[in-house]
């Protein structure tokens, strides 16, 4: 869950908010209103897509759950020395 604090708390507690995005992000209001958003800059990444992302992230994402993925099996000829020769 968010932590919301007032642009003037921000002003005079940045370490505090700074501190209060590790958790999550810190939605920072202006006259009552969300205006900004402080968050880790891994997460960032993460959510312009430019993050690490494996392929369990990809499963694990709510798009893809209607997204049916069954890989065929590996068979015995990829676990077989190449020939060289």
């Amino acid at each position: 869950m968010p932590t919301t604090i007032s642009s003037r708390e921000f002003n005079h507690d940045v370490g505090g908010a700074k501190r209060a995005a590790e958790s999550g992000p810190v939605i920072v209001t202006d006259r009552g209103e969300p205006a900004f958003v402080l968050l880790r800059y891994d997460e960032y990444r993460r959510l312009i897509g430019q993050g690490e992302t494996s392929i369990l992230d990809l499963l694990d994402h709510p798009v893809s759950a209607g997204i049916d993925f069954d890989p065929p099996r590996l068979g015995r000829e990829l676990l077989e020395p190449a020939d060289l020769g």
